[in-house]
């Protein structure tokens, strides 16, 4: 639609040809203020703001704040002794693993730092995984915490991720516990673990034809008369066996622990069924004891049958 102007009539006068004109104009303005369809629009635009960059320094500072608990829960675990002390230092190593993930998840963090930053983070929680997997049960049959921490991966990703921030100027503090490679402690073949025969005349001989050493024990009651350790593939003859009904246990793995009296891998604990029976007679001519032989292996019908027991019910 096109505008007109109206002219206003007036005096010729100075003030009222100074009002003409003004009139006028305000008619050429459009009006009520409305554009007409062909007036081009106006847009607005916001300038989005752009953050300001992340000091390395201050990074460097989360780095610190964030490890700090971790890495004195991880030398916990370092110093502990292996048992209850150790098993508590690592859920709680398991803990503050997952808990300085997650701060690093938040973490303002520079540009160049950023996938080291989520490496790092990810590597913790597999550790903080690790940690509660390596916690020993309280049996006697089992690999020392140490030693499942030396087959998890995650210690390497962990040392990877660090590697890769500290060699971009960003350090990181963590010292990983120590580990340990399965060993195999053996004692000697006949050696005993523990010896309480009298002077007994009975004689005990033991063939181990299994693909595992084994300790053999010999209750009375309650009460313990011998424990020996026979190697694999190896016999032992047991002498000095008293008059009595004994039971007869056996336990065979790998690795010998002293100190828990236990194979720590692979162990299976078993009882013979039957009882072995020492005797000694008078008879004419001399003294007639008890000579036993067992033969421990995997055999299809085999004169005596095994049952197996709970490992606390083993004696010791």
């Amino acid at each position: 639609m096109r505008k007109t102007c109206t002219r206003i009539p007036g005096r010729a006068t100075a003030l009222g040809a100074l009002a003409a004109l003004a009139f006028p104009l305000a008619a050429c303005g459009g009006g009520d203020g409305d554009a007409g369809p062909d007036a081009p629009a106006t847009v607005t635009t916001a300038t989005p703001s752009t953050p300001p960059p992340v000091e390395p320094a201050a990074y460097r500072t989360t780095l610190d704040t964030t490890l700090g608990p971790l890495d004195k829960a991880l030398r916990a675990v370092d110093s502990a002794r292996e048992g209850g002390a150790l098993n508590k230092a690592l859920g709680a190593a398991a803990t503050a693993a997952t808990t300085a993930a997650a701060e690093l998840d938040t973490a303002e963090t520079p540009d160049d730092a950023v996938s080291g930053n989520a490496s790092l983070a990810d590597s913790l929680r597999d550790l903080s995984q690790s940690l509660d997997d390596a916690r020993a049960d309280e049996g006697r049959c089992a690999t020392s915490p140490r030693v499942e921490l030396n087959s998890a991966d995650s210690l390497g990703t962990v040392r990877d991720a660090a590697g890769t921030l500290t060699g971009l100027g960003y350090t990181v503090r963590l010292k990983l516990p120590r580990t340990e490679k399965p060993s195999n402690r053996r004692l000697g073949n006949g050696s005993f673990v523990k010896d309480g025969r009298g002077s007994g005349l009975g004689r005990l001989t033991i063939k181990n034809s299994t693909d595992s050493d084994t300790v053999v024990s010999l209750t009375r009651g309650e009460r313990t008369a011998f424990t020996v350790y026979i190697r694999k593939g190896s016999s032992t003859t047991v002498r000095r066996v008293r008059d009595g009904s004994y039971s007869v246990y056996f336990t065979a793995g790998a690795d010998w622990n002293s100190s828990k009296r236990s194979f720590t891998r692979d162990c299976s604990f078993e009882k013979f069924d039957d009882k072995a029976d020492f005797r000694t007679v008078q008879v004419s001519g001399g003294t007639q004891y008890t000579v036993l032989t067992f033969s421990l292996a995997k055999t299809i019908g085999g004169n005596a049958t095994t049952s197996e027991v709970p490992e606390d019910e083993f004696p010791s």
